[in-house]
């Protein structure tokens, strides 16, 4: 079995977004830059399916500029086989993903594509479901649990009133959710080993596909600083201010 897995390279959950000036995005100077926590989820399954013995061969693909590889190199340290970067300057929307990550299974003949439900910097929640409905494979989404049986993987999905289990043929996809597994880190001697590990480099146009996108973002501001908080003598005076200061109730 052969199991692609969707790397995003995302500022660093630790580090504190700050807006451009002119707001036309945000500023990425200086900024550490890591992968998208959902996506060491990704990985670390894909890594345990191996380790059980259902798959050959693991491919980290990843969709960005060049120093996006600095993110392959992460999950072939952890126990990829190898790596594809589609290189763009551009900001990829959803869809572009979708269909870039369809070229990339059709190509490779995947068995089981693995991503995070969603990344931390944009929370779309919508290439998983995107790549299952252009691949006409069924997919397992917010997985807390998955099992691989005979040609099938039977997958526990978080929802609103608990869990619910469903049972997919392969091929299929799968978007991971915080209570799937704990990542792993890299040893000294993988990260050395993940040097020589090949990483292709691609283009859109070699896919034969069209990554750009039609919408455009036209500002970005940063949420309102929260004002000082006003003490009240009452629970009267509170639902008053609650009332016609706020409107909230």
């Amino acid at each position: 079995m052969k199991i692609l897995v969707g790397i995003k390279r995302v500022v660093d959950a630790n580090v504190s977004v700050r807006v451009k000036p002119d707001g036309t995005g945000v500023d990425l100077a200086n900024a550490k830059m890591a992968m998208n926590p959902f996506c060491e989820i990704a990985v670390e399954e894909a890594i345990r399916l191996k380790e059980a013995g259902h798959a050959e061969e693991i491919i980290a693909v990843s969709i960005g500029p060049e120093a996006a590889q600095e993110q392959i190199r992460t999950a072939l340290a952890l126990g990829a086989d190898r790596g594809i970067l589609v290189t763009t300057e551009d900001e990829v929307q959803p869809l572009a993903v979708a269909r870039t990550l369809k070229a990339i299974i059709e190509k490779e003949q995947i068995d089981l594509a693995i991503l995070g439900k969603q990344s931390i910097d944009s929370d779309n929640n919508q290439v998983g479901q995107m790549l299952a409905a252009l691949c006409n494979f069924p997919q397992g989404t917010f997985a807390c649990k998955a099992v691989i049986q005979d040609e099938k993987i039977e997958v526990s999905r978080e929802i609103d009133g608990g869990e619910q289990t469903v049972l997919l043929t392969l091929p299929a996809i799968l978007t991971t959710d915080l209570r799937l597994n704990e990542p792993r880190y890299a040893s000294l001697p993988n990260i050395m080993k993940a040097r020589k590990k090949p990483i292709d480099m691609l283009t859109a146009a070699d896919l034969g596909i069209d990554i750009t996108s039609n919408i455009k973002t036209l500002s970005i501001n940063p949420p309102p600083e929260r004002t000082e908080g006003v003490r009240v003598d009452s629970v009267d005076e509170l639902v008053d201010k609650l009332k016609n200061e706020a409107k909230v109730i």
